[in-house]
């Protein structure tokens, strides 16, 4: 999980009811986490996330934002693709960001072929962001080896790059050719991301864009630096001095009471998976709710506190909307929705 890139592009696809753009980027999130999963209860998670996406591209909503995480307890996304296809099919101009693919345990080809079918489907809708992961035990679960994720990262990004040529190439000693090619040229949007100097190189020496974890200007630097060894291009897209995760709530002090432990369950869960050296934006230290919300990483806000945070951001902020967060009840997180989308926008467009 980590700060949301938006789509290179985002006016290849104009809102279906010509709104203007709001002043800020807007960003609905949905990672689909219930601390108590049925299958039941996650299909209604699933049709509402689906619904949501389709409400906030009507509205001109910048981007959905989903990312890949495997062996949990609580049903955290493990399938961010399909849901992206899912996405498009639901909807006709918004931008679906994974942030982040874990990249070294897919099959290379196949990913190749997964994405350029998605980047046709919705017409260059999809932006990747290309990571390692930071949890052993997911490699373990698809019986990848955690100590050579560089070397599986390398050929799945080689074998990327390659594929979406359309031209026959050798992989593995045998010579492949994946079609059909996707619609965006030379290639869907694909970043690297990561906070490290290994992660940093890496997108250099593929002259691939770097997405850090965290605002990180010292690895900037040295990702061009790297870059102009390769002589690559490339650019960094950092996140925000400060990112947020928001709820809109009229009445923030009884949302708290109420649902503060919905966000703490993510906050918690999330903070469980980072080793000390790990660098994430939202990545929260809290014990409680209390904490939680003194810490500011999640955020309820009422709506006019809301465009005090676009206004304060400017062209270049982002508001992060996490209308489900951490199982959050479906009917809350509309309510939420609505208010962002009645009370927020037509401010943002003013």
């Amino acid at each position: 999980m980590s700060a949301i890139p938006s789509r290179p592009s985002p006016d290849h696809h104009p809102s279906t009811r010509g709104y203007p753009p709001p002043l800020c980027t807007t960003v609905l999130r949905f990672n689909l986490v219930d601390p108590a999963p049925t299958p039941e209860g996650l299909a209604a998670r699933y049709r509402a996330a689906l619904e949501m996406a389709a409400f906030a591209d009507d509205r001109g909503l910048t981007m959905v934002q989903t990312e890949e995480h495997h062996a949990t307890t609580n049903g955290w996304m493990p399938a961010p693709l399909v849901f992206a296809g899912a996405v498009f099919g639901a909807t006709r101009r918004i931008g679906v960001t994974v942030s982040a693919l874990i990249t070294p345990l897919h099959d290379p080809l196949r990913l190749a072929e997964d994405i350029a079918a998605l980047d046709l489907l919705s017409g260059g809708r999809l932006v990747t962001v290309a990571g390692l992961g930071y949890r052993p035990e997911e490699y373990a679960a698809h019986g990848k080896d955690w100590r050579r994720r560089g070397a599986l990262q390398d050929e799945v990004l080689r074998t990327l790059l390659a594929a979406w040529t359309g031209e026959p190439f050798d992989y593995r000693g045998r010579t492949v050719q994946v079609t059909p090619r996707p619609y965006t040229r030379p290639h869907p949007p694909l970043l690297i991301g990561g906070g490290s100097r290994p992660a940093a190189r890496r997108a250099a020496r593929f002259g691939l864009p770097f997405f850090p974890g965290d605002r990180l200007p010292e690895l900037e630097r040295y990702y061009h630096e790297q870059r102009a060894e390769f002589g690559t291009e490339g650019w960094v897209l950092q996140p925000p001095e400060r990112t947020c995760l928001l709820h809109i709530s009229e009445d923030p002090h009884r949302s708290w009471a109420e649902y503060g432990g919905h966000l703490l369950h993510e906050a918690r869960m999330y903070a469980s998976w980072q080793s000390a050296g790990i660098r994430s934006a939202v990545r929260s230290t809290a014990g409680d709710a209390a904490a939680l919300r003194a810490e500011g990483v999640y955020r309820i806000v009422t709506p006019e506190a809301c465009v005090k945070l676009a206004q304060e951001a400017g062209a270049q902020g982002t508001l992060i909307l996490h209308p489900l967060c951490g199982g959050m009840p479906v009917d809350e997180g509309w309510r939420s929705l609505h208010l962002f989308a009645e009370r927020v926008l037509p401010e943002l467009r003013g």
